[in-house]
């Protein structure tokens, strides 16, 4: 019976075999990294506002604490956003007249809250408490970054699933005294390890893996 293919034909199967193995697997790669990256998850991206707010400013050089904006950080799920009285506070002051200022003042005068543009933005299907974690040691730098040194503020970490269960797993070295988690110039001590433990066993701290935790 006469050979139809050639001999040839059997290595360029296993070589179509095999290159159609790797390209797939490159290619899963590629779309792993794709979907980790920046341009996935803006990380990075400074997100405009209807007023140029520096948290370096006003956080960083003047040393306004967190909780004077973002009141409800430590009773609520929502840290909340300023109301445009908490700006006039200082601001019916000075800068009176600044231009860049003008919608704030429109804002007070008109009675109508200033739309400010959320940085992190969780899906609807993800449950998220602020006061939980701040009250149990985890300070807002671990989070939002090095916020007093942002002119403009821009989302510091990825916010993916597998960021978060890295903490939930082993929050031990996240942890800090209480009266450090709004302070942006903390740092972890060399005796994290030591510390952490002692202040998850003080502050009932466990490793949470149910789904249910953040998916409710």
């Amino acid at each position: 019976m006469p050979q139809i293919f050639h001999r040839s034909s059997n290595t360029f199967s296993r070589v179509s075999i095999i290159g159609g193995v790797l390209f797939l697997g490159v290619l899963t790669l590629a779309a792993l990294v794709f979907v980790r990256s920046p341009f996935v998850t803006a990380q990075g991206t400074i997100v405009e506002q209807p007023v140029p707010f520096s948290h370096k400013h006003h956080a960083g050089d003047d040393g306004i604490d967190c909780r004077y904006c973002h009141t409800n950080v430590e009773t609520s799920d929502f840290a909340g956003l300023p109301a445009t009285q908490i700006c006039m506070n200082c601001h019916s002051q000075i800068w009176t007249t600044a231009p860049v200022l003008q919608p704030v003042r429109d804002s007070f005068a008109n009675n109508t809250p200033i739309v400010w543009n959320r940085v992190y933005v969780l899906p609807d299907f993800v449950y998220f408490d602020h006061s939980i974690h701040v009250n149990k040691g985890i300070g807002c730098a671990t989070c939002h970054g090095p916020v007093d040194q942002m002119p403009l503020m821009y989302k510091a970490t990825s916010l993916q699933m597998t960021w978060c269960i890295d903490c939930h797993r082993n929050p031990i070295p996240y942890l800090r005294p209480l009266d450090q988690v709004f302070n942006m110039a903390y740092q972890p001590p060399t005796n994290q390890e030591q510390l952490g433990r002692q202040l998850a066993h003080q502050y009932h701290v466990k490793t949470y893996q149910d789904c249910t935790t953040c998916h409710r």
